[in-house]
């Protein structure tokens, strides 16, 4: 489990099986605090720690993982990814709850610089994981907890207002539109559209996970 602060960023490169991963020396995260079997998100996806170095690490990476995610691209030409340790039980949670499983990818559809702050505006590839995104919700893009600033109607585009320290520590900096972004929506939205789908009075709109949970039965049923 992660909470989507990036305590460093690092170059990723393609090895026989899997990845390997080179830690600018002075970074927060420091690779002799690895050890075998260790947690790391990088770019938002969970990897476990196969070596350490005193310059990084490796992982393995499954075929899964790849055709997913965008590690594979940016393996191909050592890209910069963000990277953060397991969460601690008494770690402080400054973001939110991230499990570093990415739901999908999205696509930057537009950067622009303002007075104080930047507006990141992205797309679900998959517009129905549009669902789980609204006003003020948390998202992790490429493994970063962000807050949702506005979206459309059904949740497929949204946008960020990303703060100065977080764009300058981070992979943010770096991108352009058209670029592909690794996205994992709230586990807690998740959790509770799995939750209400089960607990749903038979023959009612949420029944069954083909039946989606509804305004009007959210209504019927006092959240109105």
């Amino acid at each position: 489990m992660f909470t989507g602060l990036v305590q460093a960023v690092g170059q990723l490169q393609r090895t026989g099986t899997g990845v390997a991963l080179q830690i600018p020396a002075g970074s927060v995260l420091d690779p002799a605090s690895l050890q075998l079997g260790d947690s790391v998100a990088v770019d938002g996806v969970c990897l476990t720690v196969t070596a350490c170095s005193p310059q990084g690490f490796q992982a393995d990476v499954s075929e899964e993982t790849l055709g997913r995610t965008t590690l594979a691209a940016k393996a191909q030409h050592r890209g910069w990814v963000n990277l953060e340790p397991a969460l601690r039980l008494a770690d402080r949670l400054g973001g939110h709850l991230v499990s570093g499983h990415v739901d999908g990818l999205g696509t930057v559809v537009a950067v622009e610089q303002q007075p104080a702050s930047w507006r990141l505006s992205l797309r679900w590839d998959d517009p129905s994981y549009g669902r789980y995104i609204c006003e003020k919700a948390s998202v992790a893009v490429d493994g970063i907890s962000l807050t949702v600033a506005g979206c459309s109607d059904d949740g497929a585009d949204f946008w960020i207002a990303v703060i100065p320290h977080t764009w300058g520590a981070t992979t943010l900096r770096r991108l352009r539109p058209g670029d592909a972004v690794n996205l994992e929506a709230d586990l807690l939205a998740k959790y509770t559209e799995r939750l209400l789908r089960q607990t749903a009075p038979q023959g009612s709109a949420a029944e069954g996970p083909a039946s989606p949970l509804t305004a009007a039965w959210l209504a019927e049923h006092g959240w109105g």
